[in-house]
């Protein structure tokens, strides 16, 4: 692997938040947040408030979040920036 295939794999990795839900809408065919929140059944505002890290879903939540958005718990943890890029389960 070449220094900018590197770079580019580890920038698309450290995504969080929005930037990171925006790109795994992209990646599973979702063009808005409202069919997003709809597969999850919570509140469009509720699922940009948690992306836009201005609160935190409850851990209920989670289950459904990973399946809709097809990434595994710790994924998502690290998007909410409720784990650190290095953290494990």
């Amino acid at each position: 692997m070449n220094l900018m295939a590197n770079t580019a794999q580890k920038s698309n990795t450290n995504k969080t938040g929005l930037e990171w839900l925006r790109a795994r809408m992209e990646k599973l065919g979702y063009n808005s947040l409202e069919e997003v929140a709809q597969e999850i059944q919570i509140n469009r505002g509720n699922l940009y408030r948690y992306f836009s890290l201005e609160t935190r879903p409850s851990v209920a939540l989670l289950p459904d979040l990973c399946r809709v958005l097809k990434a595994s718990p710790a994924d998502i943890l690290k998007a909410l920036e409720i784990l650190g890029p290095n953290d494990r389960l």
